[in-house]
């Protein structure tokens, strides 16, 4: 079976909210030779991203959404404790993401990955407020402020987010990364924001936080406060 196929006979599953079904498909294709880092990175996201695709065109309707999100998630939670336990790299990794469920899935796949990797991961979820963000980053000092996932109606919080956090030298070492949800739809918009690091996927963001641990974004780059003016759109630097 074609990788297009399985996605779609996986996709048909999970729309339907059929569990055995969708689990089988798993279980089918782990047995076939995929690893679980292979379940994330072949199956459970290009899904998950045909699902939301589909759903923000209206070509999905609520109840399928709901039936499909809830069923993949399940299904990434059991993987989750197949995926192999690198050695520890020494990096603390906060992370954060948009308010829906859908958001906090597409996050934790990440997080999954992540940790996998070696990174020490703590997940704050969707709908947090920047006065508990910043005072969490102030006192723990992460390595890497993650919003992953992030929501069209987040950005104003995540740009103030960012802006104070570089105005106050809340965290000097911080290391801003940003990835998937609104920041892959709009090109230029990670970079203008003052993100040092952005990429579109869950394991190009772990690669990306693998081999770039020291890049910061140019300051000259940045709009702190501002609204983007039309056409003003940074090119798109692929970080991974």
């Amino acid at each position: 079976m074609s990788h297009d196929s399985l996605i779609e006979r996986f996709f048909e599953t999970l729309i339907t909210g059929n569990r055995p079904a969708a689990r089988k498909i798993v279980l089918d294709a782990y047995s076939s030779g995929y690893s679980p880092a292979d379940l994330y990175t072949e199956i459970f996201w290009p899904t998950y991203q045909l699902i939301d695709r589909m759903f923000r065109n209206d070509q999905l309707s609520l109840l399928s959404h709901h039936m499909s999100t809830r069923l993949l998630r399940t299904l990434v939670d059991q993987t989750a404790s197949m995926l192999p336990q690198r050695e520890a790299l020494g990096r603390r990794v906060l992370c954060f993401c948009g308010p829906t469920e859908a958001d906090e899935m597409g996050a934790q796949m990440a997080v999954d990955l992540l940790e996998s990797q070696g990174f020490s991961v703590t997940f704050g979820g969707g709908g947090i407020a920047n006065d508990e963000i910043l005072p969490l980053v102030q006192e723990s000092q992460p390595d890497v402020l993650l919003l992953f996932a992030s929501a069209p109606q987040d950005l104003p919080n995540v740009r103030t987010l960012i802006d104070h956090i570089r105005e106050i030298g809340a965290c000097p070492s911080l290391q801003i990364a940003v990835g998937a949800g609104v920041f892959a739809r709009a090109e230029g918009l990670a970079e203008e924001m003052g993100a040092d690091l952005w990429a579109d996927s869950p394991m190009e963001m772990v690669d990306a936080l693998i081999s770039e641990p020291n890049r910061r974004s140019d300051s000259s780059s940045r709009s702190f406060g501002k609204q983007r003016r039309p056409g003003q759109n940074g090119s798109k630097t692929q970080a991974a």
